[in-house]
């Protein structure tokens, strides 16, 4: 399969806000908005959000056959079975605007002995993720 752009794995959230998540993401993580798809009721059906090559995709919590597959952090007492990690040029930039922006900082900003900077945060849903600048793509 060939690539024109992008990354070929790209996470996949459901909020029970999408449309606050997004604001919200984009606010205080930097994303952008590339597509958002309403449903008749005005929820979010999809919606695909970037940051550099990277993306997202969320949409609504709902209760249907893909939906009953994925637990929101909150009913699972605040745990995640996985973290998207972004990288980021300037780290201690991003985690001051996501700390101003309200994330709730679960590992603090830090030099890392492997190399860049990174942190961890929940945002407002709960959902874990982490930043960092250490880009595992670039020779050492």
């Amino acid at each position: 399969m060939s690539q024109s752009h992008g990354s070929t794995i790209i996470p996949c959230l459901r909020y029970r806000d999408a449309h606050a998540a997004i604001e919200w993401l984009c606010k205080a993580f930097g994303f952008q908005k590339h597509a958002v798809y309403e449903n008749e009721d005005g929820g979010v059906e999809h919606a695909q959000l970037t940051f550099g090559g990277g993306m997202v995709m969320l949409g609504e919590v709902r209760d249907n056959e893909f939906g009953r597959h994925i637990a929101q952090p909150d009913e699972i007492g605040g745990r995640e079975t996985q973290c998207a990690c972004v990288i980021v040029a300037d780290c201690k930039a991003h985690y001051q605007q996501a700390k101003a922006a309200g994330a709730v900082i679960v590992d603090d900003y830090a030099e890392k002995d492997y190399g860049g900077a990174g942190y961890s945060c929940h945002d407002p849903e709960g959902h874990l993720w982490y930043f960092g600048s250490y880009d595992p793509w670039q020779p050492e």
